[in-house]
Protein backbone atom coordinates (compact mmCIF):
# COMPACT_ATOMS: atom_id res chain seq x y z
CA UNK A 1 0.00 0.00 0.00
CA UNK A 2 1.05 3.50 -0.83
CA UNK A 3 1.05 5.67 1.96
CA UNK A 4 -0.79 9.18 1.87
CA UNK A 5 1.90 11.96 1.14
CA UNK A 6 2.73 14.33 4.14
CA UNK A 7 1.34 17.66 3.30
CA UNK A 8 1.78 21.46 5.15
CA UNK A 9 -1.65 21.31 6.46
CA UNK A 10 -1.44 17.75 7.79
CA UNK A 11 -1.78 17.98 11.64
CA UNK A 12 1.41 16.41 13.64
CA UNK A 13 1.13 14.62 16.95
CA UNK A 14 4.09 14.73 19.59
CA UNK A 15 5.12 12.08 21.72
CA UNK A 16 3.77 14.78 24.99
CA UNK A 17 0.46 13.76 23.14
CA UNK A 18 0.13 17.85 22.00
CA UNK A 19 -0.74 17.96 18.11
CA UNK A 20 0.25 20.89 16.21
CA UNK A 21 -2.66 21.37 13.47
CA UNK A 22 -0.13 21.90 10.37
CA UNK A 23 3.32 21.49 9.39
CA UNK A 24 4.48 25.10 9.56
CA UNK A 25 6.60 26.90 12.49
CA UNK A 26 7.40 30.27 13.47
CA UNK A 27 10.78 29.77 14.47
CA UNK A 28 12.33 31.52 17.37
CA UNK A 29 13.54 35.06 16.27
CA UNK A 30 14.68 36.53 19.90
CA UNK A 31 12.68 40.18 19.86
CA UNK A 32 14.40 42.15 22.23
CA UNK A 33 11.21 43.75 23.70
CA UNK A 34 10.85 42.84 27.04
CA UNK A 35 10.51 45.30 30.21
CA UNK A 36 13.37 46.97 31.34
CA UNK A 37 12.75 44.19 34.89
CA UNK A 38 12.80 41.86 32.30
CA UNK A 39 9.01 40.90 32.12
CA UNK A 40 6.51 40.81 29.03
CA UNK A 41 4.49 43.56 28.23
CA UNK A 42 2.23 44.63 26.09
CA UNK A 43 4.49 44.92 23.37
CA UNK A 44 5.26 41.33 22.89
CA UNK A 45 1.29 40.37 23.69
CA UNK A 46 0.96 42.69 20.51
CA UNK A 47 3.37 40.90 18.53
CA UNK A 48 2.25 37.41 19.17
CA UNK A 49 -1.31 38.35 18.45
CA UNK A 50 -0.35 39.08 14.99
CA UNK A 51 1.67 35.91 14.91
CA UNK A 52 -1.49 34.10 16.16
CA UNK A 53 -3.62 34.95 13.08
CA UNK A 54 -1.07 33.77 10.74
CA UNK A 55 -2.05 30.30 10.70
CA UNK A 56 1.58 28.49 12.11
CA UNK A 57 1.46 24.96 13.42
CA UNK A 58 3.66 25.93 16.10
CA UNK A 59 5.03 29.22 17.29
CA UNK A 60 8.51 29.46 19.36
CA UNK A 61 9.35 32.82 21.20
CA UNK A 62 12.53 33.87 21.19
CA UNK A 63 15.37 33.86 23.84
CA UNK A 64 13.63 33.78 27.23
CA UNK A 65 16.95 33.87 29.29
CA UNK A 66 17.29 31.48 32.39
CA UNK A 67 19.66 34.13 34.33
CA UNK A 68 19.37 38.07 34.52
CA UNK A 69 22.77 38.60 35.19
CA UNK A 70 23.83 37.17 31.70
CA UNK A 71 21.88 38.70 28.83
CA UNK A 72 22.31 37.96 25.05
CA UNK A 73 21.18 41.48 24.08
CA UNK A 74 18.96 44.29 25.36
CA UNK A 75 15.21 43.04 25.87
CA UNK A 76 15.41 39.54 26.50
CA UNK A 77 12.61 38.14 28.80
CA UNK A 78 13.89 36.61 31.91
CA UNK A 79 11.87 33.93 33.73
CA UNK A 80 13.94 32.71 36.86
CA UNK A 81 11.30 32.90 38.95
CA UNK A 82 7.08 33.59 39.09
CA UNK A 83 7.69 37.32 39.73
CA UNK A 84 6.59 37.77 36.40
CA UNK A 85 3.67 34.89 36.49
CA UNK A 86 0.78 36.91 35.67
CA UNK A 87 2.88 39.52 32.58
CA UNK A 88 4.11 35.66 31.65
CA UNK A 89 0.41 34.28 31.09
CA UNK A 90 -1.20 37.11 29.59
CA UNK A 91 1.70 36.76 26.72
CA UNK A 92 0.98 33.04 26.13
CA UNK A 93 -3.28 33.25 26.22
CA UNK A 94 -2.72 36.82 23.87
CA UNK A 95 -1.35 34.37 21.46
CA UNK A 96 -3.59 31.16 22.28
CA UNK A 97 -6.86 33.37 22.03
CA UNK A 98 -6.40 32.86 18.02
CA UNK A 99 -3.37 30.41 17.63
CA UNK A 100 -2.33 27.12 18.19
CA UNK A 101 0.65 26.04 20.35
CA UNK A 102 3.30 28.52 21.53
CA UNK A 103 6.53 27.35 22.99
CA UNK A 104 9.02 29.38 24.64
CA UNK A 105 12.45 28.78 23.94
CA UNK A 106 14.70 29.00 27.03
CA UNK A 107 18.55 29.66 26.68
CA UNK A 108 21.61 30.84 28.19
CA UNK A 109 24.55 32.92 26.02
CA UNK A 110 27.53 32.03 27.59
CA UNK A 111 30.38 33.73 26.41
CA UNK A 112 27.78 35.62 23.73
CA UNK A 113 26.76 37.25 26.74
CA UNK A 114 26.16 41.09 26.17
CA UNK A 115 28.65 42.69 28.93
CA UNK A 116 27.45 46.24 28.21
CA UNK A 117 24.12 45.11 28.98
CA UNK A 118 24.44 42.69 32.01
CA UNK A 119 27.69 44.39 33.58
CA UNK A 120 28.84 41.49 33.98
CA UNK A 121 31.79 39.30 32.60
CA UNK A 122 30.30 36.46 30.44
CA UNK A 123 30.81 33.03 31.58
CA UNK A 124 31.33 29.83 29.32
CA UNK A 125 32.67 26.16 30.31
CA UNK A 126 35.95 27.60 28.93
CA UNK A 127 38.03 31.00 29.21
CA UNK A 128 38.24 31.31 25.48
CA UNK A 129 36.44 34.53 23.59
CA UNK A 130 34.51 33.99 20.83
CA UNK A 131 36.35 35.23 17.15
CA UNK A 132 33.11 37.73 16.73
CA UNK A 133 33.57 41.31 16.66
CA UNK A 134 33.45 42.92 20.19
CA UNK A 135 33.55 39.36 21.96
CA UNK A 136 34.84 39.54 25.74
CA UNK A 137 37.20 36.80 27.14
CA UNK A 138 34.46 34.63 29.50
CA UNK A 139 35.12 32.92 32.92
CA UNK A 140 35.32 29.17 32.67
CA UNK A 141 32.57 28.03 34.86
CA UNK A 142 32.89 26.19 38.14
CA UNK A 143 31.12 22.75 38.50
CA UNK A 144 28.74 24.02 40.86
CA UNK A 145 27.77 27.00 38.99
CA UNK A 146 27.09 24.41 36.13
CA UNK A 147 24.74 22.23 38.32
CA UNK A 148 23.18 25.56 39.42
CA UNK A 149 22.64 26.61 35.62
CA UNK A 150 21.11 23.34 34.84
CA UNK A 151 18.49 23.44 37.87
CA UNK A 152 18.08 27.12 36.50
CA UNK A 153 16.44 25.57 32.98
CA UNK A 154 13.93 23.39 34.82
CA UNK A 155 12.80 26.32 36.89
CA UNK A 156 11.87 28.08 34.04
CA UNK A 157 10.26 25.69 32.35
CA UNK A 158 8.16 25.06 35.21
CA UNK A 159 7.39 28.99 35.35
CA UNK A 160 6.83 28.68 31.44
CA UNK A 161 4.11 26.13 31.55
CA UNK A 162 2.80 27.58 34.80
CA UNK A 163 2.27 30.48 32.69
CA UNK A 164 0.06 28.19 30.04
CA UNK A 165 2.79 28.11 27.64
CA UNK A 166 2.55 24.42 25.60
CA UNK A 167 6.33 23.51 25.38
CA UNK A 168 9.85 24.70 25.67
CA UNK A 169 12.82 24.65 23.37
CA UNK A 170 16.21 24.40 24.57
CA UNK A 171 18.45 26.60 22.42
CA UNK A 172 21.47 24.52 21.24
CA UNK A 173 22.61 26.05 18.29
CA UNK A 174 24.31 28.97 16.75
CA UNK A 175 27.31 29.61 19.59
CA UNK A 176 25.07 29.65 22.68
CA UNK A 177 25.93 27.94 26.26
CA UNK A 178 24.69 24.64 25.23
CA UNK A 179 26.46 24.98 21.96
CA UNK A 180 29.43 26.05 23.64
CA UNK A 181 29.50 22.74 25.42
CA UNK A 182 29.26 20.76 22.98
CA UNK A 183 32.03 21.81 20.82
CA UNK A 184 35.67 21.38 21.27
CA UNK A 185 36.48 24.64 20.02
CA UNK A 186 34.85 26.13 22.94
CA UNK A 187 34.81 23.18 25.48
CA UNK A 188 38.36 22.33 26.50
CA UNK A 189 37.80 21.38 30.01
CA UNK A 190 38.87 17.64 31.04
CA UNK A 191 36.62 17.13 34.17
CA UNK A 192 32.96 15.70 34.09
CA UNK A 193 32.02 18.14 31.61
CA UNK A 194 34.37 18.02 28.54
CA UNK A 195 37.31 16.46 27.36
CA UNK A 196 35.49 13.57 24.59
CA UNK A 197 31.96 14.01 23.21
CA UNK A 198 30.29 11.57 25.43
CA UNK A 199 31.39 14.39 28.23
CA UNK A 200 30.84 17.74 26.11
CA UNK A 201 26.94 16.51 25.58
CA UNK A 202 26.29 15.76 29.25
CA UNK A 203 25.48 19.09 29.98
CA UNK A 204 22.37 19.24 27.48
CA UNK A 205 21.54 16.02 28.66
CA UNK A 206 21.18 17.55 32.18
CA UNK A 207 19.62 20.38 31.14
CA UNK A 208 16.08 18.00 29.53
CA UNK A 209 16.52 15.97 32.04
CA UNK A 210 15.73 18.86 34.45
CA UNK A 211 13.25 20.63 32.78
CA UNK A 212 11.54 17.00 32.34
CA UNK A 213 11.63 16.39 36.32
CA UNK A 214 9.71 20.28 36.32
CA UNK A 215 6.96 20.12 33.51
CA UNK A 216 4.28 17.48 33.49
CA UNK A 217 4.39 14.43 31.09
CA UNK A 218 2.27 16.42 28.68
CA UNK A 219 4.01 19.30 28.13
CA UNK A 220 6.15 19.49 25.29
CA UNK A 221 10.31 19.74 25.47
CA UNK A 222 12.04 20.24 22.42
CA UNK A 223 15.39 21.23 21.17
CA UNK A 224 17.13 23.86 18.23
CA UNK A 225 20.34 21.79 17.41
CA UNK A 226 22.96 22.75 15.32
CA UNK A 227 24.07 19.64 12.68
CA UNK A 228 27.62 21.41 12.86
CA UNK A 229 29.36 24.50 13.71
CA UNK A 230 31.28 24.84 10.03
CA UNK A 231 34.65 25.42 11.75
CA UNK A 232 37.91 22.71 12.10
CA UNK A 233 38.48 21.50 14.29
CA UNK A 234 34.74 21.93 15.89
CA UNK A 235 31.56 20.42 16.69
CA UNK A 236 30.63 17.88 13.65
CA UNK A 237 28.07 16.58 12.06
CA UNK A 238 28.73 12.85 13.65
CA UNK A 239 29.01 14.24 16.99
CA UNK A 240 25.75 16.06 16.28
CA UNK A 241 24.27 12.74 15.41
CA UNK A 242 25.24 11.13 18.62
CA UNK A 243 23.89 13.89 20.13
CA UNK A 244 19.98 13.14 18.37
CA UNK A 245 20.65 9.47 19.92
CA UNK A 246 20.93 10.39 22.89
CA UNK A 247 18.59 12.57 23.01
CA UNK A 248 16.21 10.58 21.54
CA UNK A 249 16.65 7.73 24.27
CA UNK A 250 15.25 10.77 26.71
CA UNK A 251 12.68 11.15 24.99
CA UNK A 252 12.86 14.93 23.36
CA UNK A 253 9.51 15.66 21.75
CA UNK A 254 11.36 17.37 18.52
CA UNK A 255 14.28 18.58 17.49
CA UNK A 256 14.81 21.18 15.26
CA UNK A 257 17.86 21.32 12.77
CA UNK A 258 19.93 24.24 12.30
CA UNK A 259 23.73 25.52 12.02
CA UNK A 260 26.58 27.32 12.63
CA UNK A 261 27.44 29.87 14.88
CA UNK A 262 28.43 33.77 15.16
CA UNK A 263 31.59 33.07 14.42
CA UNK A 264 30.29 31.03 10.82
CA UNK A 265 27.43 32.42 10.58
CA UNK A 266 25.73 29.23 8.41
CA UNK A 267 22.00 29.64 9.70
CA UNK A 268 21.77 32.83 8.14
CA UNK A 269 22.27 32.01 4.86
CA UNK A 270 26.01 33.70 4.71
CA UNK A 271 27.76 30.50 2.39
CA UNK A 272 27.84 29.44 -1.00
CA UNK A 273 25.16 30.79 -3.42
CA UNK A 274 24.81 27.15 -4.61
CA UNK A 275 23.66 26.45 -1.10
CA UNK A 276 21.90 29.46 -0.47
CA UNK A 277 20.29 27.94 -4.16
CA UNK A 278 18.63 24.96 -2.69
CA UNK A 279 16.58 26.88 -0.05
CA UNK A 280 17.00 24.41 2.85
CA UNK A 281 20.53 24.93 4.14
CA UNK A 282 20.20 21.56 6.42
CA UNK A 283 18.28 19.12 4.63
CA UNK A 284 20.70 17.15 3.58
CA UNK A 285 22.05 16.65 6.96
CA UNK A 286 18.15 16.67 8.30
CA UNK A 287 18.36 13.20 6.35
CA UNK A 288 20.86 11.60 7.78
CA UNK A 289 18.95 11.35 10.81
CA UNK A 290 15.68 10.25 9.93
CA UNK A 291 16.72 6.68 11.01
CA UNK A 292 18.45 7.90 14.39
CA UNK A 293 15.31 10.11 15.43
CA UNK A 294 13.49 6.72 15.58
CA UNK A 295 10.21 8.86 14.90
CA UNK A 296 11.21 11.76 16.88
CA UNK A 297 9.84 14.52 14.74
CA UNK A 298 12.51 16.57 12.92
CA UNK A 299 12.07 20.27 11.58
CA UNK A 300 14.54 22.09 9.25
CA UNK A 301 14.50 25.93 9.70
CA UNK A 302 16.56 28.06 7.38
CA UNK A 303 16.39 28.89 3.73
CA UNK A 304 12.86 27.72 3.06
CA UNK A 305 11.36 30.07 0.86
CA UNK A 306 9.15 28.59 -1.98
CA UNK A 307 5.73 26.50 -1.60
CA UNK A 308 7.56 23.61 -4.30
CA UNK A 309 10.39 23.40 -1.73
CA UNK A 310 9.07 22.78 1.30
CA UNK A 311 6.21 20.69 -0.21
CA UNK A 312 8.98 18.53 -1.79
CA UNK A 313 10.95 18.13 1.71
CA UNK A 314 7.92 16.40 3.56
CA UNK A 315 6.97 14.05 0.58
CA UNK A 316 10.14 13.05 0.42
CA UNK A 317 10.31 12.56 4.03
CA UNK A 318 13.37 14.34 4.52
CA UNK A 319 11.40 16.01 7.74
CA UNK A 320 8.60 17.13 9.35
CA UNK A 321 8.30 20.46 9.87
CA UNK A 322 8.80 23.50 7.77
CA UNK A 323 10.38 26.26 10.01
CA UNK A 324 9.92 30.02 9.11
CA UNK A 325 12.36 32.84 10.66
CA UNK A 326 12.54 35.62 8.14
CA UNK A 327 9.80 35.26 6.49
CA UNK A 328 7.12 35.59 9.27
CA UNK A 329 9.33 39.18 10.17
CA UNK A 330 8.05 40.53 6.64
CA UNK A 331 5.05 38.08 5.93
CA UNK A 332 3.47 38.02 9.57
CA UNK A 333 1.15 35.29 7.92
CA UNK A 334 3.10 33.34 6.17
CA UNK A 335 1.67 29.86 7.22
CA UNK A 336 -1.93 31.21 6.12
CA UNK A 337 -0.72 33.01 2.69
CA UNK A 338 0.57 29.47 1.55
CA UNK A 339 -2.09 27.26 2.67
CA UNK A 340 -5.40 29.69 2.10
CA UNK A 341 -3.98 32.41 -0.22
CA UNK A 342 -2.06 30.25 -2.47
CA UNK A 343 1.41 32.16 -2.07
CA UNK A 344 3.88 30.25 -4.21
CA UNK A 345 6.85 31.85 -2.38
CA UNK A 346 7.84 34.19 0.52
CA UNK A 347 10.27 36.74 -0.40
CA UNK A 348 12.70 38.34 1.90
CA UNK A 349 14.94 41.72 1.02
CA UNK A 350 18.31 40.79 0.85
CA UNK A 351 20.00 42.62 3.91
CA UNK A 352 24.22 43.26 3.08
CA UNK A 353 26.33 45.92 4.25
CA UNK A 354 27.02 47.90 1.48
CA UNK A 355 30.45 49.90 0.82
CA UNK A 356 32.19 46.25 0.44
CA UNK A 357 35.36 47.28 -1.61
CA UNK A 358 36.51 49.55 0.80
CA UNK A 359 34.83 47.58 4.19
CA UNK A 360 35.84 44.38 2.76
CA UNK A 361 39.69 44.82 3.11
CA UNK A 362 39.67 46.28 6.95
CA UNK A 363 37.27 43.10 7.69
CA UNK A 364 35.88 40.11 7.22
CA UNK A 365 32.22 41.03 6.49
CA UNK A 366 30.26 37.99 7.28
CA UNK A 367 29.86 38.76 10.60
CA UNK A 368 28.87 42.15 10.33
CA UNK A 369 26.18 40.94 7.72
CA UNK A 370 24.85 38.38 10.38
CA UNK A 371 24.43 41.11 12.96
CA UNK A 372 22.93 43.75 10.45
CA UNK A 373 20.82 41.09 9.03
CA UNK A 374 19.36 40.14 12.52
CA UNK A 375 18.58 43.35 13.83
CA UNK A 376 16.95 44.45 10.62
CA UNK A 377 14.51 41.30 11.01
CA UNK A 378 14.12 42.50 14.66
CA UNK A 379 13.18 45.81 13.91
CA UNK A 380 10.34 44.44 11.50
CA UNK A 381 9.37 42.56 15.23
CA UNK A 382 9.49 46.48 17.08
CA UNK A 383 7.31 47.85 14.23
CA UNK A 384 4.56 44.94 14.41
CA UNK A 385 5.03 45.36 18.46
CA UNK A 386 4.14 48.83 18.41
CA UNK A 387 0.86 48.11 15.90
CA UNK A 388 2.46 48.56 12.47
CA UNK A 389 3.10 46.96 9.36
CA UNK A 390 6.42 45.29 8.46
CA UNK A 391 8.74 47.86 6.46
CA UNK A 392 10.72 45.71 3.84
CA UNK A 393 12.27 49.36 2.50
CA UNK A 394 14.15 50.13 5.76
CA UNK A 395 18.32 50.53 4.62
CA UNK A 396 20.75 48.56 6.50
CA UNK A 397 22.45 51.19 7.29
CA UNK A 398 19.86 53.20 9.33
CA UNK A 399 19.79 49.09 11.42
CA UNK A 400 23.61 50.04 11.93
CA UNK A 401 23.34 53.24 13.42
CA UNK A 402 20.65 51.79 16.06
CA UNK A 403 22.93 49.19 16.77
CA UNK A 404 26.49 51.27 17.21
CA UNK A 405 24.16 52.58 20.60
CA UNK A 406 25.12 49.37 22.52
CA UNK A 407 28.80 49.45 21.41
CA UNK A 408 30.84 47.37 19.93
CA UNK A 409 29.37 44.06 21.57
CA UNK A 410 26.15 45.05 19.66
CA UNK A 411 27.71 44.00 16.31
CA UNK A 412 28.04 40.20 17.70
CA UNK A 413 24.67 38.89 16.99
CA UNK A 414 22.89 37.00 19.42
CA UNK A 415 19.46 36.00 17.68
CA UNK A 416 17.98 33.43 16.37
Amino acid sequence: MTSTPTRLDTPLTLRSGQTLPNRLMKSALSEGLAEPDGSPGTRLETLYRRWSGGGYGLVVTGNVMVDRRHLGEPGNVVVEDERHLAALTRWAKGHREQGGPIWAQVNHPGRQANRRVSGNRPVAPSAIAARVPGASRPRALTDAEIREIITRFGTTAGVVEAAGFDGVQIHGAHGYLVTQFLSPRSNQRDDAWGGDPERRRRFVLEVLRAIRSSVSPGFSVGIKLNSADFQRGGFTEEESRDVVRALVAEGIDLIEISGGSYEAPAMMGVMAESTRAREAYFLDYARTVRSIAEGTPIAVTGGFRSRAAMDQALADDDCDLIGLGRPACVTPDAARALLERGVARLDTPPIRVGARPVLGRLTDLRPLDSAVNLQWHAEQLHRMAAGHDPDPARPWYRTLTSMLRYGPAALTPKRG
